[in-house]
Order: C-alpha cells, then sequence, then structure tokens
C-alpha cells in the first residue's frame, strides 16, 4: 500500500531531476529523435507501417530509460552511462511496449466515456510504467500493483498529473504561438525543439511518483557524471 504524498513535492523533485539531469534526457531525446527522422527519411512511404513501429520502439525504450535514471540517481548521483541505461530496458522493451498499447486504449475509451473514467484510469494506471520497467511483474499484473500502489492517495496522484500536463500544454501552446512566426521551417524546428525538451517529463512524473508511492522519495540530485565504462 502506497504512502501519503503532496502533489507540490512530486512535482518540484521532477524538475529537480529535469535540471540536474538535462544533458542526459534531452541529448538522448536528439540522438534518438533525430534517428526516427533519418529512419523516415530512408524508408518509403510504402513502409510506413514499419517507421509507426520503429518510432513506438524508440519512444518506448526512452521512456523505460528514463525510468531507469530516475532508479539510479534515487540516492543523489548518477552512476549509470546513457548506454547503460538504454540496454537496462532491454529485458523489459516489449512488456513496456504492450502496457502502453492496453494504457492507452483503456484511458482513450475511458474519455469517450463521458471523460471521468478516463481519468480514473489515468490516475490508478499512472506508475504502471515504473512498476513494469522496476518490478517487472508482467504485463496485467503491472495495472494491478499500479492501482494498489495508487489507492489512498488518487487526488493527490491526480493533482500531480494536472500540474504535470498542464506545465507541458502551456509550453507547448507557447511554443506553437512563436514558432508561427517563422515559417514552415522554423515552425518545424521549434516544434522538434519542443518535443524534445518534454520527452522526459511523462515518464520523469510517472517514476518521482512510483518512488513516493513507495515511501521512497528520490534525494536531490547531481549533474555529475558517471564513469565512462560502457
Amino acid at each position: 500500500m502506497g504512502t501519503g504524498i503532496k502533489a507540490g513535492a512530486v512535482v518540484s523533485q521532477v524538475w529537480a531531476i529535469y535540471r540536474n539531469q538535462f544533458g542526459v534526457l534531452v541529448g538522448t531525446a536528439i540522438v534518438l529523435f533525430a534517428l526516427q527522422f533519418l529512419i523516415a527519411l530512408v524508408l518509403s512511404g510504402s513502409l510506413i507501417f514499419v517507421v509507426v513501429v520503429l518510432f513506438w520502439v524508440l519512444n518506448t525504450l526512452y521512456q523505460g530509460a528514463v525510468v531507469e535514471l530516475v532508479s539510479d540517481v534515487k540516492d543523489g548521483r548518477r552512476d549509470y552511462t546513457v548506454m547503460q541505461l538504454l540496454r537496462s530496458v532491454e529485458p523489459v522493451l516489449w512488456p513496456l511496449m504492450i502496457v502502453s498499447v492496453l494504457f492507452g486504449i483503456g484511458v482513450a475509451i475511458g474519455f469517450v466515456l463521458i471523460i471521468v473514467p478516463g481519468l480514473f484510469l489515468l490516475t490508478i494506471w499512472s506508475v504502471v510504467a515504473p512498476v513494469t520497467v522496476l518490478e517487472r511483474p508482467g504485463v496485467l499484473a503491472a495495472f494491478g500493483r499500479s492501482r494498489e500502489l495508487v489507492r489512498g492517495n488518487g487526488w493527490s496522484v491526480f493533482g500531480v498529473i494536472i500540474l504535470i500536463y498542464l506545465a507541458v500544454v502551456v509550453i507547448s501552446v507557447l511554443a506553437g504561438a512563436i514558432g508561427g512566426g517563422f515559417g514552415a521551417g522554423g515552425r518545424a524546428i521549434v516544434q522538434f525543439a519542443v518535443t524534445v525538451l518534454l520527452a522526459p517529463v511523462p515518464a520523469l512524473g510517472a517514476s518521482v511518483l512510483y518512488f513516493a508511492l513507495r515511501g521512497e522519495p528520490v534525494a536531490p540530485t547531481s549533474a555529475q557524471s558517471p564513469p565512462t565504462a560502457a
């Protein structure tokens, strides 16, 4: 069962990790998104399905690596290299991908059903990704485990979700307004920058929330680099 949490404290820790691990989070996102762009250029339109699947794999790998990063910096410092973080996700990559699909379908159906069920599922399944990566209970069990952790903290968890996604929406809207004055090329550059900058945020939020619900708050992090060993 989870422990009492404060939404503001969780969000503050999310931004602290984002700030201190900015180079790792954004640098890795730039590489992976650039790789996606190159794949899209190389593969023809007839292979659009392959492109979509590759994008899905890379995005899931990245989100899993962010979860592993938060777990790594719990003690206040980062010990693993980027490659080590990415490799640590490999054993659970397929379960994590399936979880992402089931999560998306479930929440989407919930929103169609007068919104409230969607918000409910978004809340009780909020830490299903970190559960999948760190506890590895299996796909269906991960959803139950997430519900177990959230129990008793529903409103606080919902508050974290609202605060994080509100910040993401506001930044996206402002960036869109700024990019609108730069023409098609400028808009594309601004959109890429915003996508890269915001990519870590959902996984950071879920991961910090996961540890908070377990009663294991993440220590203030250091930007110190890990050993250079692969």
